[in-house]
């Protein structure tokens, strides 16, 4: 898709790789602001009126004409979507005790390597439908595939339930047992963290820069990967760029599991951030050679892709109340810059030096940083990330 859209809007790798980025500017300005009224009005109807306007802006990129007008839609289109990842997080520590938190986090973010092994082939096939109804290729991609968001949001004003005390679907005792567990853990977080002079903690500050790292690389790959891949095979195809996302999708989900019933998180994000760095340099040596840059990025996807569940179930560790809206929504807004970074440098980098070479080695280094930093925060003891209370018998949070 960034091939074509490239090609339709006449723009330079650098220029794509700096309009993708902008998407965070939006983003950046809009995430606390967003997170405080899904805090204020309720996740149902602030998740719902996210994913409606998100997917009206998504489908008004039809009318982009060239790079200005590209640049002012990703801006937009990162205003239309801010708060959405940051108020799931949020979200999930109403209903999610914190000792199950990395391995449903990890359920809720496959979400991303689904929609590449679903929206890869489905592009595929929208983009051939070129010149049918008198329409573009593109622009049926952007309208078809902003509609599910529309139609989810819809969905989320009656599917959603703001808080456990407020569900009337789980029977009496599953109610009054998950309200109690909530309520426990959300004391003792307010206890410890609840005051806005905790977003200056420098456990936050660091977790900022941390996630700043995460992103920087999450994008550079991201939307460099499929351009990568047709490169070195000298053709576009969706089966290859679907390979390193169904692995991922795989990790992910073993390594929020693992996390869970250790209880310990930090060197599970630091040997994630390894691995995927391995996978770039790997994927640095062999950018000529198909079937072992297909291997690379696996390796690197795996890694990358397991980093976040784990990195998610930390802030809530020490953050509580409203601090705790507006710390996820601090970390996720600075930490999302990267994202503007990433993909630039790439672009730029391979304009430079002809080749992907020099940005896989910059985003290794960056996975390299971002494993030290993790290691270095301080943590409460494995034991807060467990709960006392049990589910009824019979029943658990899985089920």
């Amino acid at each position: 898709m960034s091939g074509v859209l490239q090609h339709e809007l006449g723009l330079g790798a650098a220029e794509y790789g700096f309009g993708a980025g902008l998407f965070f500017l939006g983003y950046f300005l809009f995430e606390i602001p967003s997170n405080l009224m899904l805090e204020k009005v309720g996740a149902r109807l602030w998740i719902a009126r996210i994913l409606i306007v998100w997917g009206l802006v998504s489908m008004a990129t039809v009318f982009v004409t060239g790079k200005w007008s590209f640049y002012a839609m990703r801006v937009l289109l990162g205003v239309a979507e801010a708060g959405f990842f940051p108020g799931i997080v949020l979200y999930l520590t109403y209903w999610i005790p914190a000792r199950e938190r990395a391995k449903n986090g990890a359920l809720f973010m496959t979400a991303a390597p689904v929609a590449i092994l679903v929206g890869a082939p489905l592009s595929e096939a929208l983009l051939r439908l070129d010149g049918w109804l008198g329409v573009k290729g593109w622009h049926w991609l952007f309208l078809v595939e902003g509609l599910p968001a529309v139609l989810l949001g819809l969905a989320a004003l009656w599917v959603l339930t703001d808080r456990p005390e407020q569900a009337d679907w789980l029977e009496a005792d599953e109610r009054a047992w998950l309200s109690a567990e909530m309520a426990g853990e959300r004391a003792a977080r307010v206890r410890h963290g609840a005051s806005w002079r905790s977003l200056l903690d420098a456990r936050v500050l660091l977790l900022c820069l941390i996630y700043g790292l995460n992103t920087t690389v999450t994008y550079g790959i991201f939307l460099w990967l499929p351009r990568m891949i047709e490169d070195a095979l000298g053709h576009r195809s969706f089966v290859a760029v679907m390979v390193p996302f169904a692995f991922a999708l795989v990790a992910m989900v073993l390594v929020g599991r693992h996390s869970d019933r250790t209880g310990e998180r930090r060197w599970h994000v630091a040997g994630s951030s390894l691995v995927a760095a391995f996978g770039l340099a790997l994927a640095a040596a062999f950018q000529a050679d198909p079937l072992l840059l297909i291997v690379s990025l696996t390796v690197c996807q795996m890694g990358q892709r397991s980093v976040q569940p784990t990195f998610w179930a930390i802030p809530p560790l020490f953050l509580g109340g409203t601090a705790a809206a507006a710390g996820i929504a601090l970390v996720n807004a600075v930490g999302n810059l990267g994202g503007q970074i990433g993909p630039w440098a790439m672009g730029v980098l391979r304009e430079e030096t002809h080749g992907y070479r020099g940005g896989l080695l910059l985003l290794a280094g960056a996975l390299v940083l971002q494993a030290a930093l993790v290691l270095s925060l301080r943590l409460p003891s494995r034991a807060g990330v467990r709960g006392a209370l049990s589910p009824p018998v019979g029943r658990s949070m899985e089920s």
